[in-house]
């Protein structure tokens, strides 16, 4: 029978869901970046801030950070825990990664919905 070690009783379908629904999320967002873009051929910083200023593009701008931030998680529990076999190094490894995503989840959360 199979522990879990890290994951928090988390299951491998669990895990395989919230990489396929985040990859999906970022793959809408990233389209819809580059449709705008390609689309907006005199774009300058009003037009862009316009965009980031309407609620509905932080909302879709925030999933994708969330989803970024787990997708990231997963990805990178899952690559720890497969290669770095002594425990020690594994959670001091998962510690330091989790911090710098959620450090990363905030500050971009910040920029944001900040002033």
């Amino acid at each position: 029978m199979v522990t879990n070690i890290t994951n928090l009783g988390r299951s491998g379908l669990s895990d395989w869901l919230v990489q396929r629904a985040s990859a999906i999320v970022l793959a809408l967002y990233t389209l819809f970046i580059v449709g705008y873009l390609l689309f907006s051929p005199g774009l300058d910083y009003a037009t862009w801030s316009g965009l980031f200023a309407q609620t509905w593009m932080r909302i879709f701008s925030l999933l994708a950070f969330v989803s970024l931030s787990a997708h990231a998680w997963v990805g990178l529990w899952t690559v720890t825990t497969d290669y770095l076999k002594p425990t020690g190094i594994r959670i001091a490894a998962q510690s330091i990664i989790i911090l710098a995503i959620f450090v990363f989840l905030v500050w971009g959360i910040q920029v944001l919905w900040g002033a």
